[in-house]
C-alpha cells in the first residue's frame, strides 16, 4: 500500500455504499442498542451503544460448533468440572456470529478453540482456578509463549519442558489450538496470531502488578492496557476463517493497524459495559476507573465509557470506509469482516448468559 499522501475520498458512509453494493455488513450503518439494565447492580442502566448488528444467527451451525468445542475442551482438560457452565456461555455461538461469511464448523471451530484457550487463562490464571495467584502471572505467561512460539531446547531441557506443559490444561489448549489453526491458516496468518498472543501476555501481566500492589491505574493507563489485553487474537483471524488472505504489506500498513486496533478497542469497553454484571465495584473496568477519578456516579461513569465506545466506534467507522477505498479486494472484505466480527460480538455480550446468567 503506498505510503504517500492518501488522496481525496468520498464521505464514508457514500465510499462504504458504492464499495459493497448495499449488502449487509460494513455498509449498513451501525445500530443503536436498546438502552440494558445492569443485573449486578440496582438502577445502573447501559445506554444505547454505536455499533453493527449482527448479520446472521444461525443457531444449528453455533450449536455443531458449541459441542465439537465442549468436547475439545474436555479432551485438553480446561474447565474440568465445569463444561456444563461452558456449553452454556456459547463461545462456538460467538464465532458464528462474528465470521457471517463462513459456514464451515470445522473453520470456526479453529476460530472458537484458539478463543476458548485465550479465555482459559483468564478462568484459570487470572479470576478463577485453583491458584489465581497474579505473582504466578509471570512464569505462566512465559510457559504459554514457550508454546505458541514454540521453543526449542537441548533434549534433556526439553523433557523437563514438555513435562511441564503436559501438566497444564491451558497449555496443552494452546498447543492444540494452534496445531488446527494450522490446517486453515497460512504461516502468515499464524505468525500473526503468534505476535497478538505475546502482546496479549504482556497485557496479564500489566494486569498483574495492578492485583499485586493494590494500585488503582489512571484511565489513561487503562486505555493503554486495554490494546494489550483484548480481542485482537480473536480478531485477527478475520481472513483466515473467511478462506481468504490479506496481503502481508497491506496488514502491516499502519493506518490498517489502527483501525484494526480502534476496533478491538471498542468491543473491549462493550465488554466492560456488558460484565460489569459479573463484576463488583473493586473489579478494574472502565466504568469503576472513571468513578474513580472523576468523583461522579457509577451511572455517569457507564454513560462516559458509552461515549468513548461510540467515538472509537466512529473512527472506526470512517478509517475502515476510507481503507476500503484505497486497498486491495481482500483488504475491503477484512474490513467488513472486522465491522461484522463487532457486530457478533455484541450480539453475544447482550444475550450470553457469561454475561447474564450468573455462570
Amino acid at each position: 500500500m503506498d505510503r504517500g499522501p492518501a488522496p481525496a475520498f468520498d464521505a464514508p458512509q457514500d465510499v462504504l455504499r458504492r464499495l459493497l453494493g448495499g449488502r449487509s455488513g460494513l455498509g449498513t450503518a451501525p445500530a443503536r442498542t436498546p438502552a440494558r439494565p445492569s443485573s449486578a447492580r440496582t438502577g445502573i442502566v447501559v445506554p444505547p451503544l454505536y455499533c453493527p448488528d449482527a448479520v446472521r444467527d444461525d443457531p444449528a451451525l453455533a450449536e455443531v460448533v458449541d459441542e465439537r468445542l465442549v468436547r475439545w475442551a474436555a479432551e485438553v482438560g480446561i474447565y474440568e468440572g465445569r463444561l456444563d457452565m461452558l456449553r452454556s456461555c456459547g463461545f462456538g455461538r460467538l464465532m458464528m456470529l462474528a465470521h457471517p461469511d463462513c459456514d464451515d464448523p470445522d473453520r470456526l471451530l479453529a476460530a472458537a478453540r484458539c478463543g476458548l484457550a485465550e479465555w482459559a487463562v483468564d478462568d484459570h490464571w487470572v479470576d478463577e482456578g485453583r491458584d489465581p495467584d497474579p505473582a504466578l502471572i509471570g512464569l505462566r505467561s512465559a510457559l504459554a509463549h514457550a508454546v505458541v512460539d514454540p521453543v526449542r531446547l537441548p533434549p534433556r531441557y526439553e523433557r523437563r519442558f514438555e513435562e511441564r506443559v503436559a501438566a497444564e490444561p491451558v497449555l496443552r489448549a494452546f498447543r492444540s489450538a494452534l496445531e488446527h489453526l494450522a490446517e486453515f491458516a497460512s504461516p502468515t496468518q499464524v505468525t500473526r496470531l503468534r505476535y497478538q498472543l505475546a502482546v496479549m501476555f504482556v497485557g496479564y501481566n500489566h494486569e498483574a502488578e495492578w492485583r499485586m500492589s493494590g494500585r488503582r491505574p489512571p484511565v489513561w493507563e487503562y486505555l493503554v492496557h486495554r490494546y494489550e489485553n483484548g480481542f485482537f487474537p480473536c480478531m485477527v483471524l478475520t481472513d483466515p476463517v473467511g478462506g481468504y488472505e490479506v496481503p502481508a504489506a497491506e496488514f502491516a500498513d499502519a493506518r490498517v493497524r489502527r483501525t484494526y486496533m480502534y476496533a478491538g478497542v471498542a468491543t473491549c469497553l462493550l465488554n466492560d459495559l456488558y460484565s460489569m454484571a459479573r463484576e463488583g465495584p473493586a473489579d478494574t473496568n472502565l466504568p469503576n476507573l472513571i468513578a474513580a477519578e472523576e468523583a461522579c456516579s457509577l451511572q455517569e461513569a457507564v454513560n462516559r465509557t458509552a461515549a468513548i465506545h461510540d467515538e472509537v466506534m466512529r473512527m472506526v467507522e470512517a478509517e475502515s470506509a476510507a481503507l476500503a477505498g484505497l486497498g486491495s479486494p481482500m483488504l475491503g472484505r477484512f474490513l467488513e469482516g472486522v465491522w461484522n466480527w463487532m457486530g457478533g460480538a455484541k450480539q453475544w455480550h447482550a444475550t450470553s448468559p457469561r454475561y447474564h446468567g450468573g455462570v
